[in-house]
């Protein structure tokens, strides 16, 4: 995993965008996301997911692939629609198998911080919290996703009624108490 800022420059969203400002895992601590590491090749990875997905009630998973092959026409339509920037009413849980890609997560001055995450990665990101994804250069990625209740992937894309939303004023209220001011 590497944490950095986003470039913010047009281009296509699957270019690093590395502004050269590195951050520190402490970042998007601070944010509300979680990482954890728990290489695909490790026979005791498995157990681990099963402790995590226990502890935090995590009671179904998929698997999804994201790649030109897997999705056909529909590719780049969906890349740009995981683009867009949008929330979620409940915790989204990636953990990534094979490939590469980035989540990109907004910071408290609402600057886009990235997260290049790959084989090994799994990344907690709390409800209401402004986000998108991409995959990488590569076009590739495959990821287990973990859920609390049924399977599902509802997308609030930002606007005026997000900022009203009952989870997104928890996360805000919740991170702002949690950064020193």
């Amino acid at each position: 995993m590497k944490i950095f800022y986003h470039d913010d420059k047009p281009g296509d969203c699957r270019l690093t965008h590395d502004s050269g400002v590195e951050l520190p895992p402490t970042q998007i601590a601070s944010l509300g996301v979680l990482h954890y590491t728990f290489p695909p090749s490790s026979p005791s990875s498995t157990a681990q997911i099963e402790e995590l997905a226990k502890a935090r009630n995590y009671a179904n998973r998929d698997e999804v692939t994201i790649s030109p092959d897997a999705m056909g026409s529909v590719y780049e339509e969906k890349i740009k629609m995981f683009y867009e920037e949008h929330m979620h009413e409940e915790e989204e849980i990636r953990y990534i198998l094979k490939g590469t890609g980035y989540f990109d997560v907004r910071d408290a001055e609402d600057k886009w911080v990235r997260i290049r995450v790959e084989p090994g990665d799994l990344l907690i990101l709390p409800a209401g919290i402004y986000h998108r994804f991409t995959v990488d250069e590569d076009n590739y990625i495959n990821a287990l996703r973990l859920f609390k209740e049924q399977p599902k992937w509802t997308a609030l894309n930002r606007s005026e009624g997000t900022e009203a939303n009952d989870f997104r004023k928890t996360y805000v209220a919740t991170t702002t108490e949690a950064v020193p001011g």
